[in-house]
């Protein structure tokens, strides 16, 4: 059971309600205030599988936005008038437009991939960190190729 004596002595301040004073002993892992402390990022060896992880919640974010917004404006630009269409065409087609589309081009391919990786997971297999890392570096792999794949061709029928 904790004392108080381990617990931060807090100091009252009118002005901002109470702080609590920096004790002499945080994050010393010695000393009479010993407790165990939760992992942190700086525990753990940063690896593919926890990259994976974090691209996977930013894609699905990034689609959820930008590849929402883009259809929209697409299916705006086509159900609308020639104007609007021609504006669309013209946005995509520009050096920046084209990055866009390949960005979330890749993001899908890549939050597909992850998906699968994670379906793996929950059927309960791949937990094996070298399965783990080298299933993570395959999507990672795989999203690069899948988008070449689809932009190659598109990229090159332009010339």
């Amino acid at each position: 059971m904790a004392t108080n004596a381990s617990r931060p002595k807090v100091k009252a301040d009118p002005k901002a309600g109470a702080k609590a004073e920096p004790r002499s002993d945080a994050g010393s892992t010695q000393g009479p205030h010993t407790r165990p402390r939760s992992p942190h990022l700086g525990v753990w060896r940063w690896g593919p599988h926890m990259l994976v992880s974090i691209l996977h919640r930013v894609t699905g974010a990034g689609l959820a936005v930008a590849g929402l917004a883009m259809l929209v404006w697409w299916l705006t630009a086509i159900a609308g008038d020639a104007g609007g269409f021609s504006t669309f065409t013209a946005a995509t087609v520009h050096p920046l437009g084209r990055i866009v589309l390949v960005g979330l081009t890749w993001a899908f391919f890549q939050h597909l991939l992850s998906g699968i990786r994670h379906m793996v997971m929950d059927s309960g297999s791949g937990f094996e960190i070298e399965t783990n890392k080298r299933f993570a570096v395959l999507t990672l792999v795989g999203s690069l190729i899948l988008t070449l794949l689809v932009w190659v061709p598109i990229l090159g029928g332009m010339q």
